[in-house]
């Protein structure tokens, strides 16, 4: 998941305007992809990542049972990104937000999880706020309005030397076709580093050398 510390409109360094990020399309379930991804396919840009506490990137690292019961396939992963019964589904008779509240061991990527995605393909949903995330135990809310969803490969990640004492990395990827990559086989982040606490790591800088990612089948 990524959230409006990364894309948004009028956001560095892109000043992206509010249709490029469907900012006017904003609604729980909107799985459209954002117009000015969907139009530059292949293009190579910079976003960046947040800050220590208020991060702009998550990583999925389990799928709810619920979300795989939940509908319409048999997989929750492409339940979420589906925006099935509970997950963002328009339907009058129930809440639709009611199984993204909660969801354990979503993730904050800092630099390190975020140098362990170069060479990764990413395909995420986007989020018009903030997610909100809790700790000891880690879980973060995954309500709220969408802007859609973008695909994307990372080619780089280093140092922000522009931005505040807590500025997470600028992270450089080439835009993606969304239908084409959520016709993939879709993993899950399963080794992303979990913070302690929304202070520590103080990790804004990309080391030297990282664990290699490690990456479960989505059920």
């Amino acid at each position: 998941m990524i959230d409006e510390k990364s894309i948004d409109n009028g956001n560095e360094p892109n000043d992206f305007s509010e249709t490029d990020v469907n900012d006017q399309l904003a609604e729980v379930g909107l799985r459209l992809p954002l117009k000015y991804f969907q139009e530059n396919v292949g293009k190579t840009i910079d976003l960046y990542t947040g800050q220590v506490g208020d991060e702009g990137w998550h990583a999925l690292k389990i799928i709810p049972d619920t979300w795989i019961s939940a509908g319409p396939t048999g997989n929750g992963a492409q339940n979420y990104l589906a925006a099935g019964p509970g997950l963002g589904a328009k339907n009058p008779d129930d809440d639709r937000e009611v199984l993204l509240d909660k969801i354990p061991d979503v993730t904050p990527l800092r630099a390190t999880g975020l140098s362990m995605l170069v060479g990764q393909t990413v395909l995420a949903v986007v989020y018009d706020s903030d997610v909100s995330t809790n700790y000891s135990p880690l879980n973060a809310s995954l309500m709220g309005a969408n802007l859609g969803v973008v695909a994307f490969d990372v080619l780089e990640v280093t140092e922000r030397t522009d931005g505040s004492s807590s500025s997470l990395p600028r992270v450089n990827i080439r835009i993606r076709d969304v239908t084409e990559v959520a016709a993939l086989p879709l993993h899950l982040f399963a080794n992303a580093p979990v913070p302690k606490s929304s202070s520590e790591p103080f990790d804004i800088r990309p080391p030297a050398t990282v664990p290699a990612i490690e990456l479960a089948p989505a059920p």
